[in-house]
């Protein structure tokens, strides 16, 4: 995709998201380690949704 329409897709995406804006790469890991930690130890059949609020739409 051609660099000057890149900003454009990303501001067209994130003003559908919740929040305002998209997530990092970072926010998603860090949900990723809380679940394999002993922290999460009682969570067990469940869905988390990292997703900037889109499943409450």
């Amino acid at each position: 995709m051609p660099e000057e329409h890149r900003q454009g897709l990303y501001d067209a995406l994130a003003a559908q998201v919740p929040l305002g804006r998209l997530g990092a790469p970072g926010e998603v890991g860090k949900v990723v380690a809380f679940l394999a930690s002993d922290a999460a130890s009682f969570i067990n059949a469940t869905e988390l949704f990292v997703d900037g609020g889109m499943a409450q739409i």
